[in-house]
């Protein structure tokens, strides 16, 4: 489905206008005959909206009222021109254009897999519970995810938020509710973390296996997920596991590492739209370094494994990156763009990705625990990191014209 929608003049509320709405099969040159059968009678267009649905069309163009002796020409004009193009025509007369949108505009985005008749209404009724009135709906993408966009007024953003995605899981679909306006096209920093986010792998466990030391780094892991260790606790028990393993497991990691689906077009896509992009870390730069080369990226932070004579010494040096400090992080790299905070996009899936997830602009939790989708700004629960473009606004055409060498 495309839309197109161009308010073009303002009326007032009693004046007398014509709708007029054509239907049928698709094709060029409709939409200049019709306009160029409404210049014979002078009038001026008030708004436009035209859809295409699978081939069919509909145009409805709403312009002013005619000189009394003219609109029975026109109608017969109109009926006559819609047949010879084998279209239907229908013209009804009215006052005024359309009632004034309410206060507070935002755009809701909702991705499904497959998108349900079900999970639509429900979407719909709980956007009029809260007050919001639709004005359209467009859809962004129908691979690998369905996703439309809901443009609603009526209802400040952060209470339509709260309705709608508290029900979001249970229909099996995710959510988005942002502010309308420019700046959502400005949002020009995207921030993500890397394990089980940007990679589909744990990197700590990768060298765990090549040190043979895979269940002790687990327990370690279970333990900090118990609230028994914290972050630089744990991370400083596990990295001790390595200590004395050969440096040449580097390039072994790095060659094991699996981007996640869609990490590539996702990058790609952003990148060519003149977005910044970045990585933070609680792994290590040894692999977040070459990521960033061989991606493309415009930041990247992590931890450093030492290594002295050829050997992993069990320690790491320089800043920690936790969970602070990716919050942290996402703020320097922000200034270092020129990018206020409230246009950057965080992504990310665990616990100790929380506090740059609330920071930023847009938070989104990419296959996340349920403590961290129901902190977060929103959630997606498809293993596509790409479909985080629908949620920015960018289109499935969008993504194919920027990225030819799609990576799902």
């Amino acid at each position: 489905m495309s839309a197109s929608q161009i308010p073009t003049s303002d009326v007032p509320a009693d004046a007398p206008t014509l709708l007029v709405k054509i239907f049928g099969k698709d094709g060029p040159g409709i939409t200049a005959g019709l306009f160029d059968t409404l210049a014979a009678y002078s009038v001026d267009v008030v708004d436009i909206e035209q859809v295409v649905t699978r081939g069919r069309l509909t145009l409805c163009a709403l312009v002013t009222h005619p000189a009394a002796t003219l609109e029975g020409d026109l109608r017969a004009t109109v009926h006559s021109w819609a047949e010879s193009m084998k279209m239907q025509a229908e013209i009804i007369s009215g006052r005024g254009d359309n009632r004034p949108r309410g206060l507070g505009r935002s755009l809701v985005t909702v991705l499904g897999h497959p998108l349900t008749a079900e999970a639509t209404a429900r979407i719909a009724a709980k956007i009029a519970e809260a007050g919001g009135n639709i004005d359209r709906i467009f859809r962004l993408a129908k691979y690998p995810v369905t996703a439309v966009e809901f443009a609603v007024s009526g209802v400040e953003t952060e209470p339509l938020r709260t309705a709608l995605v508290t029900d979001a899981a249970a229909l099996g679909v995710d959510v988005a509710v942002v502010a309308a306006g420019l700046h959502r096209r400005a949002q020009r920093l995207v921030v993500m973390d890397v394990d089980s986010t940007l990679i589909q792998d744990e990197v700590i466990e990768l060298f765990a296996a090549h040190a043979g030391c895979e269940d002790k780094v687990a327990e370690v892991t279970a333990a900090a997920m118990r609230g028994e260790l914290d972050f630089e606790q744990s991370l400083h028990a596990r990295v001790a596991l390595l200590e004395g393993l050969d440096a040449s497991v580097v390039d072994k990691v790095r060659s094991e590492v699996r981007l996640t689906p869609g990490a590539r077009t996702l990058i790609r896509t952003l990148k060519r739209l003149g977005y910044q992009v970045g990585v933070v870390s609680g792994g290590f730069t040894q692999v977040t370094d070459d990521l960033k080369e061989r991606l493309g990226l415009d930041f990247a932070q992590a931890n450093t494994l030492e290594i002295i004579d050829g050997k992993l010494t069990g320690r790491v040096t320089g800043e920690i990156v936790d969970r602070a400090g990716k919050a942290r992080l996402l703020r320097r790299f922000a200034a270092e763009a020129g990018v206020p905070l409230a246009q950057t996009v965080a992504i990310g899936d665990g616990a100790n990705d929380l506090d740059m997830l609330n920071a930023a602009g847009l938070g989104v939790a990419f296959n996340a625990k349920p403590v961290v989708r129901e902190a977060a700004h929103t959630a997606v629960n498809v293993p596509f990191l790409d479909t985080v473009l629908y949620l920015l606004g960018v289109t499935r055409e969008e993504v194919e014209a920027a990225d030819t060498h799609d990576d799902r």
